[in-house]
């Protein structure tokens, strides 16, 4: 996995390792989608294991470890924690994966219906689950 340390005013690095992001993204600076926030579940399609060869060519490690980590649909903000990078970072890896096919997104659940009012139903029976615990 990534660290990011940051130098300090004397030009100093942290005991960590220093990786700049455009190294990891190849010097991109957006995801070139405007569909990721913070909240969008990923799911890795498939089982989540690694593409064949001709298929992970290009990927960084950290792609690789996104895939394992969407085994099970997880929130962006949840793999930029497990990656350990800013989530701008990554969401551009996500935005490579989703675009070779290698993952989904979609927006996530939501307590509301068409027209705006509070999905009663769905808020219940959230309310007696949680009773039942």
């Amino acid at each position: 996995m990534t660290h990011w340390a940051y130098e300090n005013a004397a030009g100093d690095a942290d005991d960590e390792p220093l990786v700049r992001p455009y190294t990891i993204t190849r010097g991109r600076t957006s995801a070139g989608r405007d569909d990721l926030t913070l909240i969008t579940v990923i799911t890795a399609v498939g089982d989540g294991a690694l593409p064949e060869p001709a298929a992970s060519r290009g990927l960084q490690p950290e792609h690789r470890t996104v895939l394992g980590l969407c085994r099970v649909p997880v929130a962006v903000a949840e793999i930029a924690a497990g990656l350990d990078l800013p989530v701008s970072v990554t969401k551009i890896l996500l935005g490579d994966l989703i675009g070779a096919g290698l993952a989904r997104a979609r927006p996530p659940a939501t307590f509301m219906t068409e027209d705006g009012a509070p999905d009663m139903a769905l808020l219940q029976a959230v309310r007696d689950g949680l009773r039942k615990l």
